[in-house]
């Protein structure tokens, strides 16, 4: 069982920049694929970005790339999404995620463990 906390949403500019981060419980943290997905009123839940085991490998949606990065410290059992050059459309619920696969994985239904959200609002 791994229980996941976000924090560090809130209300920002566009073009400006917030780093959310994910606190993992338990003893096994490094060994779960760990994600960030994102769902927008009246929209469906969507990748982010997920990053490997071992923090060697990451994946990026497309709408995101360049700007955004994610992070894993499995000393602290934590995964960290810094995202720099914020727009309107990034305005959405930021969920964390924990998957047991071996691989960096993109579905949503791929992941065993989720954490509350955190709201991430970018005025225009």
């Amino acid at each position: 069982q791994v229980q996941l906390v976000e924090s560090g949403g809130g209300l920002v500019q566009a073009g400006g920049s917030l780093k959310l981060s994910c606190a993992a419980s338990g003893r096994t943290f490094s060994s779960y694929a760990m994600g960030w997905f994102r769902q927008a009123p009246g929209k469906e839940r969507e990748f982010v970005a997920a990053i490997s085991r071992s923090g060697g490998s990451t994946s990026y949606a497309d709408s995101v790339k360049g700007r955004f990065t994610i992070s894993r410290d499995n000393a602290k059992n934590t995964v960290d999404l810094q995202m720099n050059s914020l727009k309107p459309e990034d305005t959405a619920v930021y969920y964390c995620a924990a998957g047991k696969a071996s691989t960096i994985v993109t579905r949503p239904t791929t992941y065993d463990y989720w954490g509350q959200g955190t709201q991430v609002t970018v005025s225009s």
